[in-house]
């Protein structure tokens, strides 16, 4: 939600869907200072799916699906988030990252990059010779998945009509209450389609992948974060995680990590 709640410009709601063997951290603190780098950690292939500065810069992430699946000589695409997360606005972080990173270099991904001020969607190809692709958007609600930025998405759409509706329920606009109506979103496991989908190539995908919060065999919701960059430029944004289903494991405060020693 970007410049839509008056006292927080910026607010991020993710779930992380993944393998359930895959090993990671849902919440620590990635880079220590110059600035300050809050995020998950993917222990696999390093790097983070979702990462937020003390700058309020978030920068997150969602993979292209390929027939041929990941190729393993490439990069990490948590590489990404920290790139962009490593800057004090997100204009600045778009400016840098778009000369200076190859796309090819990458297994393709799309991403939304952000601040209190401006908001970006950045698709990377994975191909040669290939530009990022950056388009500024305006204030207003946006659902990401593992599809282009408003393409035709039965899963998105859905999620946007539930935020829709938790919003309209919210006693207060302010962040306190919006937060709370997120967190709603992301515990939501209905889905959004009834039955199982066989996409271009043959693959079909169980009904339950179409939810907020997945529950499926040997995959799913591993964890949930939700960012919220307040509208004083001075202060932090405040991190709230759930390590696990958000529908089952409550979320925890985690912005005293902006100010603990890190240790080790």
């Amino acid at each position: 939600m970007f410049q839509v709640v008056p006292d927080a410009p910026l607010i991020v709601a993710a779930n992380r869907d993944e393998r359930l063997d895959r090993p990671a951290v849902p919440m620590t603190v990635l880079r220590e200072r110059e600035p300050r780098i809050l995020g998950g950690r993917d222990e696999l292939a390093g790097g983070t799916w979702l990462a937020v500065n003390e700058h309020g810069v978030i920068a997150g992430l969602t993979n292209q699906p390929s027939a041929d699946g990941r190729d393993p000589t490439k990069r990490s695409r948590g590489e990404l988030p920290l790139a962009f997360a490593a800057y004090r606005s997100a204009a600045d972080a778009v400016a840098a990252v778009r000369g200076e990173l190859d796309p090819a270099a990458y297994n393709p991904c799309w991403m939304l990059v952000g601040d209190r001020e401006s908001l970006f969607s950045i698709g990377v190809s994975g191909v040669s010779g290939s530009p990022l692709e950056v388009e500024q958007l305006g204030p207003g609600l946006h659902v990401l998945e593992n599809a282009p930025l408003r393409s035709a998405s039965a899963k998105a759409e859905f999620v946007r009509g539930l935020v829709a509706d938790a919003l309209a329920a919210r006693t207060a606009d302010d962040s306190a209450a919006t937060i709370a109506a997120l967190e709603v979103v992301l515990g939501n496991h209905e889905p959004a389609l009834p039955q199982p989908r066989t996409d271009a190539n043959g693959r079909v995908w169980p009904a339950s992948l179409s939810a907020a919060c997945v529950h499926a065999d040997g995959y799913g919701t591993r964890s949930a974060m939700i960012a919220s960059v307040p509208a004083a430029a001075a202060g932090v944004p405040q991190v709230l995680v759930a390590d696990g289903r958000p529908c089952e494991v409550p979320m925890q405060d985690m912005t005293g990590l902006w100010a603990r020693a890190v240790r080790g």
